[in-house]
C-alpha cells in the first residue's frame, strides 16, 4: 500500500501507539490502514454417492478442478457465501449443511472455509468462472488435475471419511509449496 484510501497521501510503515504489529499509517491523517486474511468459503456438494466439482475457466490455475469456492463479501454469513459461490460458479442450488473444515493457509493471507452440502437438483451448469461442471464419483476424481492443494486434503479426507460413516470437522494450516 502506497497511498491513504481516506486522504490520498502517502503511508509509511509504522507500529502505531498501542499496537504490536506493523501497519500502513498516513502521516497527514492519522488513519491506520489494517491488512487482514482474506475468507475463502466453499462446499463439498454432493448428489448421492458423487461430488461436484467445476473445472477453473479463470487463473489461478485455470483449466484445472476444484470445489465450487470463493472470496467470501460483506454482509454475507460463511454459509451464504458458500451457497453464492456455488451458484456463481456452477449454477448449483444447494442445501448447506454442517461446517467440514477449517484451513489457515498464512503464507498468502487466506483461511479457507468447506461446509458440507447437498445439491437441490441436477440442473447445473457452468458460471462464468468455470469451463465445466461435473459430477464424480471417489474413483473419477480427478485428483491429478486438482487446481490446490486445499482442495484435495479435504476431499480425501471426507472419501474416508465417508467410508468409515464417521464425518467430522477439522481444522489445519496447508503449507504452500507442498502440492
Amino acid at each position: 500500500m502506497k497511498f491513504c484510501s481516506n486522504c490520498g497521501t502517502l503511508v509509511e510503515l509504522r507500529v502505531p501507539e498501542g499496537d504490536t504489529l506493523p501497519r500502513h499509517v498516513c502521516a497527514a491523517c492519522g488513519v491506520i490502514h489494517y491488512q487482514n486474511p482474506k475468507i475463502v468459503v466453499g462446499c463439498i456438494p454432493e448428489w448421492k454417492d458423487q461430488i461436484l466439482l467445476c473445472r477453473r475457466a479463470i487463473e489461478p490455475r485455470q483449466g484445472l478442478w476444484t470445489l465450487p469456492a470463493g472470496f467470501m463479501e460483506n454482509a454475507e454469513t460463511l454459509a451464504q457465501g458458500a451457497a453464492r459461490e456455488t451458484l456463481e460458479e456452477a449454477n448449483a442450488r444447494v442445501h448447506m449443511g454442517d461446517l467440514y473444515a477449517i484451513y489457515n493457509l498464512p503464507q498468502i493471507n487466506q483461511v479457507h472455509v468447506f461446509f458440507r452440502a447437498q445439491l437441490l437438483n441436477l440442473d447445473f451448469g457452468p458460471g462464468i468462472e468455470s469451463l465445466d461442471v461435473r459430477l464424480f464419483t471417489e474413483m473419477e476424481i480427478p485428483w491429478e488435475t486438482l487446481a490446490f492443494r486445499v482442495i484435495r486434503e479435504p476431499l480425501k479426507r471426507y472419501f474416508d471419511e465417508r467410508r468409515q460413516g464417521q464425518l467430522g470437522f477439522h481444522i489445519g494450516t496447508i503449507e504452500m509449496g507442498k502440492t
